[in-house]
Formats: structure tokens, sequence, C-alpha cells
């Protein structure tokens, strides 16, 4: 084996199949994009013509624009922290417990794996203004909110339920990541810690974060790109509504500019708000990166 892998023949025949799809579905289809932001498409004649960056001068002064970028980035900042409050919290909980574990653990990781449209239908349903919570509310002579139709205030209340919804679904992710890299730490750097009069609360903090690090930089960077990227959930919740609610995201932005049928065909446009969607994710990861960059270690 050892041979072979010293053998650069033999190891660029290995890697080729797998460059060259990688390239085809990621490199390629990026680099289009980014052409296509600097054209401007006919509907008439079906051909694209080089504008240069006007796409993106035009995109500085869209009122929708900003909007869209402001939530995105409350999604990112309410994503990261709490999905690293929650998962952690979760992570060192279902750790330090042995009956029910693996119970709690697929419960909680169970919205993971399940279609994010049809929870979206669930809780539109839940949040719907006159049934589900709100029907609940009223047996008690309370009137509920219009949680996905309410459009006041900086960051409007359907942001919240989403970015809430949104919470609850992949937090299963992050606390799977941390348990996995706390099931790894040497088990004698805590009873070392519990002789010398440590409690859990101090093991926590003192053993389990720092050597936890490296991981929370890569959930936290799954999270960031999940959250700038988030469509699914919006698009079931609340459909085409999202422009009206004030609650357009970049992706929704980009999907209603591009390919709906309510002002769509403006394929210059929307990639222009890809390019700025991919420069995003790039600035996100290489901040966390920079953040929890950590030396290697040995635990």
């Amino acid at each position: 084996m050892d041979k072979l892998l010293r053998n650069k023949v033999a190891v660029a025949i290995f890697v080729l199949p797998a460059l060259i799809l990688f390239t085809a579905v990621l490199f390629i289809p990026i680099g289009t994009s980014f052409y296509y932001a600097l054209c401007d498409y006919s509907k008439v004649t079906r051909s694209y013509t080089f504008v240069g960056l006007k796409n993106f001068k035009n995109l500085m002064h869209d009122e929708i624009m900003f909007r869209a970028l402001k939530n995105s980035l409350f999604f990112l900042l309410f994503s990261c922290i709490s999905q690293l409050i929650m998962g952690l919290l979760l992570a060192g909980l279902l750790t330090n417990i042995n009956r029910g574990r693996n119970l709690f653990k697929n419960v909680i990781y169970l919205p993971c794996v399940l279609s994010s449209a049809a929870l979206g239908l669930l809780w539109a349903f839940l949040f719907h203004a006159k049934v589900g919570i709100n029907n609940l509310l009223a047996t008690w002579g309370i009137k509920g909110p219009g949680w996905l139709y309410e459009t006041k205030g900086f960051i409007t209340l359907p942001m919240w339920v989403i970015a809430f919804v949104a919470l609850w679904q992949y937090v299963g992710q992050s606390m799977m990541l941390y348990m996995a890299q706390i099931s790894g730490i040497n088990k004698s750097l805590y009873e070392a810690s519990y002789i010398d009069g440590a409690t859990k609360v101090k093991a926590f903090r003192y053993i389990t974060l720092p050597l936890v690090k490296p991981m929370i930089g890569t959930a936290m960077s799954l999270n960031a790109i999940g959250s700038l990227k988030f469509f699914d959930l919006i698009y079931a919740m609340l459909g085409d509504k999202t422009e009206n609610l004030k609650m357009d995201v970049l992706a929704t932005y980009l999907y209603r500019t591009g390919f709906s049928s309510k002002g769509g065909n403006h394929y210059g446009k929307a990639s222009a708000i890809g390019v700025v969607l991919v420069a995003l994710c790039l600035l996100a990861t290489g901040i966390i990166n920079k953040i929890f960059k950590t030396d290697s270690y040995e635990m």
C-alpha cells in the first residue's frame, strides 16, 4: 500500500474521477454563475449580453436586496449562537447520562432527517392565524398574534418564528457533532479533575470546552452556510408571500428573481445575488475558522 501511495501516477488515476465529478458539479456551475452575473438575459432572443457590473450596481440600490441581506444575516447570527449554546448543552447533558441516552439522542436528531417541506407545512398549520396555537389560546380568552403575518419591527415576528423552527429542526446535527468530539476526550482527565475537587460544571468549562473547540468551528461553519442559503422551510411556511411579509432572505429573493412566475427570468440579476451569497458564505467560514483556529493536540 505504501508503495502504491508513493506512485504519483496511481494516485492521479484514483483521484481523477472524483476530481472530474467535483469540477462538473461545483466549479463549472460556480464559474458559469459568475459569468451570468456580468450579463443581461434577453427573454426575446434567449441570449445573454455582457453588461459588466451593472447587475451588482443595481443590487446596491435595491431595497429588497438590503432587506434580504439583513434577514439572512439575522439567520446567520441566530443560528450560530443558538445552535452553539443548545447543541453544547444537549451534548453535555446526554454524554453524562446512561439510561435513555440513545432514545433522547434519536428524538432530538429525528427532525434533521425529515423533509423540510413536510415540517414547514406542519408548523404553518400550528402557527396559522385562526387554528393551531391561536385556536388553543382563544379557548383561554387570549388573542394570539399573527405568527406568520406580522410585518412590524426591524426583525419581523415571522422571522423569529421560522428561526426557532429551524433551531428545533437542526440542533440535533450540532448536538451529534459535539457528542462525537466529547466522546473522544480521555476520561482520565475528568477523573483527575474530580479528584482535585472540580465540579462537573468546572470540568465542562475547563476541560470539555477547550477540547471541543475544533468541532465548534466545524459546526458553526456548517450552521453559517446552511443559514445563509436557507430556503426550503421559509418557502414551505410562507410560499410566495415573502416579499409582502418582509420575509425575503437571499435564497428566496434569488429564486423569485430568476425562476418565480412573479417577475422571474432575470437570470443575470439572480446570478449576481448568487455571487453575493457565495461571497458571504466564504467570508463567514473564514471568520469562524480564524476565531476557532486551534493547534493540534492529543486527547
